[in-house]
């Protein structure tokens, strides 16, 4: 039952995925043409996490019409950034496919605490940039938090927490400063009790539904390479946590990334 419900679902909006990368090299331009055309997925967002991949939002989006592009630089790259990465910013910011800065933000979960000033500097140099020109941001928030959450205090950006796997608490102070809250598969994980406690509490209005794929693939497929389609999955463990339908919770998400990012469906 449950493989068939995941088969009628359609209308997907992947709020934030990765087809650059490289275990898609083998089938790209076919997976993402099959998955389109078919009404399974109907909407992508690229996310970028630096020039070079930004570049390829760009150009993909150029060759499907349901497929959008972030702009920016990636915390995890601070020590590649080029020093006129604004000036990068300025010129991708002009194309028409591109909807959002991102993804941006804070990961400290390697650092020995000698990038954190640069992390914060270039996060903090996207943000003001995102907001000078209108666009929604896409947060990327590992072992930072308090950090992140001052940064959205200080210039109050709209966006989204990606790949949220923080407390209910966390994610309703993030939604009080106007941020919208991203899951991933990982809210299907048994042990992912936190996150399954934060979709619930997030309001219906607040809520996205990503893949991050090649990565965070939801049960029954962990482990393996995710693609947009399985956010079917995600969906159908959050109607049995929210007991909403699982479609209509596909065309809710649908909703408020569009409006996030001001796509009309």
């Amino acid at each position: 039952m449950e493989e068939y419900n995941a088969n009628r679902l359609n209308g997907i909006f992947d709020s934030h995925c990765h087809y650059d990368d490289g275990a898609f090299d083998n089938d790209r331009s076919e997976l993402l043409s099959g998955m389109l055309s078919s009404g399974k997925v109907k909407y992508l967002l690229h996310a970028s996490v630096d020039a070079a991949s930004s570049e390829f939002g760009i150009r993909y989006s150029e060759s499907f019409d349901s497929f959008y592009t972030s702009i920016g630089f990636h915390p995890e790259n601070i020590g590649s950034i080029p020093e006129d990465y604004l000036l990068i910013l300025e010129k991708l910011a002009k194309h028409k496919k591109v909807i959002a800065v991102g993804e941006i933000g804070l990961d400290y979960h390697y650092d020995n605490g000698e990038s954190r000033e640069k992390q914060l500097e270039l996060f903090e140099a996207q943000v003001a940039f995102a907001n000078s020109h209108d666009l929604p941001i896409i947060i990327h928030c590992r072992d930072a938090l308090e950090d992140v959450m001052e940064v959205v205090k200080k210039y109050r950006p709209r966006g989204v927490v990606h790949c949220f796997s923080g407390s209910a608490e966390t994610a309703l102070e993030f939604v009080r400063l106007g941020m919208y809250i991203g899951f991933t598969g990982v809210l299907s994980f048994k042990n992912a009790k936190k996150v399954k406690k934060a979709f619930l509490a997030v309001p219906h209005d607040k809520f996205l539904f990503e893949t991050d794929c090649p990565y965070m693939s939801p049960e029954p497929f962990r482990g393996k390479r995710c693609d947009s389609r399985l956010i079917a999955y995600t969906a159908l463990e959050a109607q049995r946590l929210s007991g909403i339908d699982a479609q209509e919770l596909i065309n809710i998400a649908a909703e408020n990334t569009a409006r996030l990012f001001g796509v009309s469906l």
